[in-house]
């Protein structure tokens, strides 16, 4: 099956199978997280992106391969719900963005700063800072060098607009223009977009919205 990756709670998984990495997208929990178990071909390595809640779902999605790492998005709570109890099962190691490791409560082994590689086997991704939703959050590239880049965004990026910045006017500022300058000035229209829930997109079907959702502020 054609991945999509309309993923829904209690539903399966959706299984996006690249060259070199294999990207498997659940959703879990009362606000209907995503969370991504990122696997290394040629080493057969896991790194798991959100361990948001159900931490029973995400333990069997890993397998009895384990994680090397979990890289947490950002603050929010939805976001590490089931990190203690992952982290605790696969004695992996904890990565989030400097500015927001303070705000999560479970030891954060690797801070990330913008511009910092985070591996899974043979593969990197680039950690970009990104300002608004959250002091600390961070997406993370994959430029694929058989194909068009992945973005994890968080939620920095949706479908239809950036992150909520809670009616804070200097937060939309610097969260759209981080999102701006960071992913769509660097990345392709065929940059494919993993957000922290719901629906994937394209970095080319939001890129002619951008100038409104400036004009409207959200």
């Amino acid at each position: 099956m054609a991945y999509d990756g309309n993923v829904r709670v209690g539903g399966e998984p959706h299984v996006h199978e690249l060259a070199d990495l294999v990207i498997t997208k659940v959703a879990v929990g009362p606000m209907e997280n995503n969370a991504y178990l990122l696997r290394c071909r040629a080493t057969g390595e896991q790194v798991l992106i959100d361990a948001a809640a159900e931490p029973e779902t995400l333990l069997r999605l890993i397998g009895d391969d384990g994680i090397s790492s979990v890289v947490t998005t950002h603050r929010h709570g939805d976001h590490w719900g089931a990190l203690r109890a992952v982290v605790d099962a696969t004695g992996a190691r904890t990565l989030a963005g400097r500015h927001d490791a303070e705000g999560i409560p479970v030891p954060t082994d690797v801070l990330v700063d913008d511009g910092d590689t985070v591996r899974v086997g043979r593969v990197e991704l680039t950690a970009r800072h990104l300002v608004g939703h959250t002091p600390g959050s961070i997406a993370l590239v994959y430029d694929d060098p058989h194909g068009h880049p992945h973005v994890f965004s968080g939620d920095c990026l949706f479908p239809g607009g950036v992150g909520n910045t809670f009616g804070d006017s200097r937060a939309f500022a610097s969260l759209v223009d981080d999102v701006e300058t960071k992913l769509f000035g660097p990345l392709p229209d065929e940059t494919w977009v993993y957000p922290g829930h719901g629906k994937d997109t394209t970095l080319g079907a939001e890129r002619p919205h951008l100038r409104e959702w400036r004009e409207r502020g959200w």
